[in-house]
C-alpha cells in the first residue's frame, strides 16, 4: 500500500481543538502538511498546535468564531500569511446547541446554529476557494457533515437541517470548481466518541452502551481517527477523481 503523503501542502482545519478536528490536524501534521489549527477555544487549540510541534510536526493556531464572517476571512488570511498558500482545508466546526422539539423550537438557537453549521462552512468555501483560485493550482477540502444529514435524529432541527444544508453546499461547490482543479467532498460521521456527543447522551439520559447497540453495526462508537482518516483520503492525491461525494464514516448506519 502506498502511504498518504500530504508532504509540502498546507492544510486548514476548524474546530481544531478537540474531537473529530484535533484528531484531523493531528492526523494531517504527521502525513506531513503544514496545518493551520482554528477554533474559538483558543486555550486547547493553542496546546493542540503546541502538542504537534512537540511531536515534529508544522502547526500553528488562530482563533476563529464561525458565526463571524470577518473572522473566518481573518482565518483563511492568517494561513496564508503564515505558510504562503493554502491547498487543503476540513471544515469541522459545529455546534449542537438544542434538545427540543420543532413546537418548542427556540429562535436565538435556531439562527446559532445555522450561523455556526451552515452559514459558516459557507463563507468558509468562499474564502477558502477563492485562495485556491488565486493560487490557479487547484486544492481540496472536506466538509463534515452527519448522518443526520441522510437520517434525522428527534430534537435537532436546527442540527439536522444545518448538515442537510451542507450536502447541498458541498455539490455546489464542487460542480462549480471542478474545472479549476479544486475538489469539494464531504464526510458524514456516525457516532463518533467527542465531547459534543458525549454531552448530548448525558442530555438525553442514555448510556455509550445503549446508543451505540442502535447506531452502529459494530456495537461501538467510532474514533475520531478514524474520521480524520477519511478526510485525509479525500484530500490526497489518492481521491483524485472523487469530488461533490459525501463519504459515510458510520459503522453502516446509513446503509441499513
Amino acid at each position: 500500500m502506498v502511504p498518504i503523503s500530504l508532504s509540502g501542502k498546507v492544510a486548514l482545519v476548524t474546530g481544531a481543538a478537540m474531537g473529530m478536528g484535533e484528531a484531523t490536524a493531528r492526523l494531517f501534521a504527521q502525513a506531513g502538511a503544514k496545518v493551520m489549527l482554528a477554533d474559538i477555544d483558543e486555550t486547547c487549540g493553542n496546546a493542540v498546535a503546541q502538542a504537534i510541534r512537540d511531536n515534529g510536526g508544522e502547526a500553528s493556531f488562530v482563533v476563529a468564531d464561525m458565526a463571524s464572517v470577518a473572522s473566518i476571512a481573518a482565518m483563511v488570511d492568517a494561513t496564508v500569511a503564515r505558510y504562503g498558500r493554502l491547498d487543503a482545508a476540513v471544515n469541522n466546526a459545529a455546534i449542537l446547541v438544542e434538545r427540543a422539539p420543532i413546537a418548542e423550537l427556540d429562535e436565538a438557537h435556531f439562527d446559532k446554529t445555522i450561523a455556526v453549521n451552515l452559514k459558516g462552512v459557507a463563507f468558509c468555501l468562499k474564502y477558502e476557494i477563492a485562495q485556491m483560485l488565486r493560487q490557479g493550482d487547484g486544492g481540496a477540502i472536506v466538509n463534515v457533515a452527519s448522518v443526520n444529514a441522510f437520517r434525522p435524529q428527534p430534537m435537532s432541527a436546527a442540527y439536522n437541517t444545518s448538515k442537510h444544508g451542507l450536502l447541498g453546499l458541498t455539490k455546489t461547490a464542487a460542480l462549480e470548481n471542478g474545472g479549476h482543479g479544486i475538489r469539494v467532498n464531504a464526510v458524514a460521521p456516525g457516532t463518533i466518541k467527542t465531547p459534543m456527543l458525549m454531552d448530548a447522551l448525558e442530555e438525553i439520559g442514555q448510556t455509550e452502551a445503549q446508543f451505540a447497540s442502535k447506531l452502529s453495526l459494530f456495537k461501538r462508537f467510532g474514533r475520531p481517527d478514524e474520521v480524520a482518516q477519511a478526510s485525509l483520503w479525500l484530500v490526497s492525491e489518492h481521491a483524485s477523481f472523487v469530488t461533490g461525494t459525501t463519504l459515510a464514516v458510520d459503522a453502516g448506519y446509513t446503509g441499513r
